[in-house]
């Protein structure tokens, strides 16, 4: 049968119906109207819960309906080698939003900076951009806020509102004191210091459940420069709005059972990548691959399996195997997704029998479980599971095993 599939599952991709965020996206909006910019946006959540759809699929056109210029890009590890790397990133991205302005010698002579450009006109593109970056004395926090606030000086002449720079995976954001670098530390200070001036140019960044305590440990007054809009799963009714409205939408020539979507809610955990991906699995079975039959025998249960070993296997195949007993003994203990602390890992080891973890063992296997993704540290000395449902897998995993 020859019918699209109503569903998308890949990493960012807008889905056909966006349930359950009314509340984040009138959050922002408010933010949109500050006569002056207070709070700057955190948008953090686990993997899986949508930060990246709702920031590029609602956050972003609602900006740019306001009349806000949107910008920015996704953040890489490589950002964090120097403050000067972070500085181009900057530069680049709001050469972007620029590049179609015109600009007055006589306004640019006012900046301080005469471009070496006979020809007519000049826009402030970003070579423009880069010689009053390099031109401009001092240090790089000099440079790069006086390419802002040149910005703006652009920018304000038109109807813009305002300039948003939107940061996707800003976790990966860093200081690196050893190299005597300090990226992350230098964007709080531009940001803070160009809006304390009136300044209309918003950080919005997006990232995992660390991203906050890591701005607040770069500059403790991070706290009161930001709004942190935290994405949970879905509820019921909205899981069941995820699953169900893309198929009336689209007019689907097949629908789920009641008790498919009933399932499919529950085995999703209300994850909306989760409910993606089987809702997308299961179309695909019953609508029949290109060079095949449809399959109205394959279940919800057979596709969990599959995304098993497509979402979670690689992740549990990377840790050895005593990090794997104490994520086990992790996994059983009486509320495995919600926060959890050293004391309580260890005396769960005690009660479980067999060799138990000590404290400094178990605090220094979770450092290590944080740096391949697989729990994070919250502000408070507490841990959690970086991956949704990740509990649920492990234990799947041994029933597996001992079956």
């Amino acid at each position: 049968m020859n019918f699209p599939n109503p569903f998308r599952p890949g990493a960012g991709h807008p889905p056909p119906y966006l349930a359950g965020r009314a509340t984040e996206i009138r959050e922002f909006g408010r933010l949109l109207t500050q006569p002056v910019i207070l709070a700057n946006l955190v948008l953090t959540g686990l993997r899986g819960v949508g930060k990246t759809v709702l920031l590029e699929g609602s956050l972003k056109p609602l900006a740019r309906s306001k009349g806000w210029l949107w910008t920015g890009n996704e953040i890489s590890e490589a950002i964090n080698v120097s403050e000067e790397r972070l500085a181009q990133r900057l530069i680049t991205d709001l050469s972007v939003i620029t590049s179609q302005f015109v600009v007055d010698r006589t306004v640019m002579q006012g900046m301080g900076y005469l471009p070496q450009r006979e020809e007519l006109p000049i826009t402030f593109d970003h070579r423009l951009m880069e010689g009053l970056y390099r031109s401009t004395p001092g240090l790089v926090s000099d440079k790069i806020k006086a390419v802002l606030e040149a910005t703006w000086e652009v920018v304000k002449h038109s109807d813009a509102k305002g300039i948003i720079l939107a940061y996707d995976e800003a976790q990966n954001l860093a200081d690196r004191a050893e190299k005597d670098q300090y990226p992350l530390s230098l964007l709080l200070d531009v940001f803070q210091s160009v809006q304390k001036k009136g300044i209309p140019i918003m950080l919005v960044l997006t990232g995992l459940p660390t991203l906050f305590p890591k701005l607040v440990d770069a500059r403790t007054f991070a706290e009161r420069m930001f709004k942190v809009i935290t994405l949970d799963k879905l509820d019921q009714s909205e899981r069941r709005e995820a699953i169900q409205r893309p198929i009336m939408v689209n007019q689907c020539p097949v629908s789920f059972t009641q008790p498919a979507v009933d399932e499919i809610a529950d085995r999703s955990g209300g994850y909306p990548y989760f409910i993606q991906y089987i809702c997308y699995q299961m179309f695909e079975a019953y609508l029949g691959p290109l060079d095949g039959a449809p399959d109205p025998g394959i279940t919800v249960a057979h596709i969990a399996r599959k995304l098993d070993s497509d979402f979670f296997a690689g992740r549990w195949n990377s840790v050895t195997d005593r990090q794997r007993d104490l994520l086990l003994i992790i996994a059983m203990l009486e509320r495995p997704d919600e926060e959890f602390t050293i004391q309580e890992v260890v005396g769960a080891s005690k009660e479980k029998g067999g060799k138990p973890f000590g404290p400094s063992q178990v605090s220094q296997m979770l450092v290590a479980l944080s740096e391949r993704g697989l729990v994070f540290k919250n502000r408070h000395g507490k841990y959690s599971f970086a991956v949704p449902m990740m509990a649920a897998f492990i234990k799947r995993q041994v029933e597996e095993d001992l079956g």
